[in-house]
């Protein structure tokens, strides 16, 4: 087993380079492999609109025969309750737990798959009687929100504009910090979070194409904002949510490991050899780690360990579409069974750093900049 801290090597071949901020979408030709080879023309017409989402919803409460319940943030009285071009918030909720799991999909709207993910999973846990399933609706209570940016979805873009004027674009994942909320969005999604005060997180996301050593695709980045062992997170609960979150997404690691289209590395930032580890605060998954307190509306400081996938969609195409979206399915499954089980608290942390493959880190990427050197310090142990 490798030292905690060699580096496990990915050589990421981005064509055009990588903004440090997000990895960008590119086109080039994938490798020979069992994750499908989208085409130079990914088509959109699969993609899941609005419209499409508000019907899935429907359709998933009628057949659940009321273990979902489809509702918006204007019907719960929370105020914005509605997107900047004046969209209608939908939640859904299912499950009769005491732990409570807010599950997020398209914070960015041009990264469908997490509106399908969200979808799928809340039909499963909704409807189907497997024991995992059934076990998940009696431990947990699930949030979900299929489309957390629905007017970023509808233009095909990874903002939300402003509707006073200016057309400014924001950046929904920046957009929970002390001096930001701009977005109706935000201010309406906080709300609600502070009145779920959730117990754990996921967010679903995209990423550009990343190659392994061996030439096959990385199908899934798995991802925590704050870095483990980096400049915050190991002071955040005296280092609980660095363990907490590791144990998560390791759990995530090991359940998709039987699965030959399933390619896995941690998530990085960077290029050219210069590879960075996020730890940005004003991320939705950062803030809720930290327990802001914005405006008052969380005096008591409500916080809770929160994760993220980074699933390959560079290219958006029907073939590709459908293991995209499985993976994120079964990875989200894995996570739920844990948490309903409380096996997660049984994974070994050091997986994180051991097992999951990732890039040789030189530092991290901050929202104040570049910091070096990487690690900050070694693994917090339980």
């Amino acid at each position: 087993m490798p030292h905690p801290y060699s580096s496990i090597s990915r050589r990421n071949l981005l064509a055009g380079g990588l903004a440090l901020a997000t990895l960008a979408a590119v086109q080039p030709a994938l490798a020979d492999g069992s994750f499908p080879e989208p085409g130079p023309f990914p088509p959109r017409d699969a993609l899941l609109t609005y419209a499409d989402m508000i019907k899935a919803l429907e359709k998933i409460e009628r057949t659940s025969k009321g273990a979902v319940q489809v509702t918006t943030l204007r019907e719960l009285g929370i105020s914005p309750g509605v997107s900047e071009a004046g969209r209608d918030l939908y939640v859904a909720t299912v499950g009769t737990g005491d732990t409570h799991v807010w599950l997020q999909g398209r914070i960015h709207g041009n990264e469908p798959y997490g509106t399908d993910t969200m979808l799928d999973v809340l039909k499963s846990v909704g409807s189907n009687g497997n024991p995992t399933f059934r076990r998940i609706r009696d431990e947990l209570t699930l949030h979900v929100i299929p489309m957390y940016n629905p007017d970023g979805s509808e233009l095909y873009i990874r903002h939300t504009v402003l509707q006073d004027g200016s057309g400014r674009r924001i950046d929904l994942n920046r957009d929970w910090a002390p001096n930001a909320f701009q977005a109706k969005e935000s201010i309406a999604w906080y709300t609600y979070w502070n009145q779920v005060k959730p117990d754990y997180g996921l967010d679903i996301h995209h990423q550009g194409l990343k190659y392994a050593d061996d030439g096959e695709p990385i199908t899934m980045s798995l991802g925590i904002s704050l870095a483990p062992s980096g400049p915050t997170l190991p002071g955040v609960k005296g280092g609980l949510y660095d363990v907490q979150t590791r144990q998560m997404q390791g759990q995530v690691y090991s359940a998709l490991q039987g699965y030959g289209f399933v390619n896995i590395d941690r998530y990085s930032v960077g290029g050219g050899g210069n590879f960075y580890e996020i730890d940005i605060r004003g991320g939705v998954a950062s803030a809720v780690m930290i327990g802001l307190n914005w405006q008052d509306m969380n005096p008591t400081g409500h916080s809770h360990p929160m994760v993220f996938f980074e699933t390959y969609g560079g290219s958006i195409g029907q073939k590709s579409r459908g293991k995209a979206i499985e993976q994120n399915v079964r990875g989200t499954v894995a996570l739920l069974e844990g948490l309903a089980t409380g096996s997660t608290w049984g994974t070994d942390p050091l997986i994180w750093h051991d097992q999951i493959p990732h890039v040789p880190f030189v530092g991290y990427q901050t929202d104040g900049g570049l910091v070096t050197p990487w690690p900050a310090q070694g693994p917090v142990t339980p």
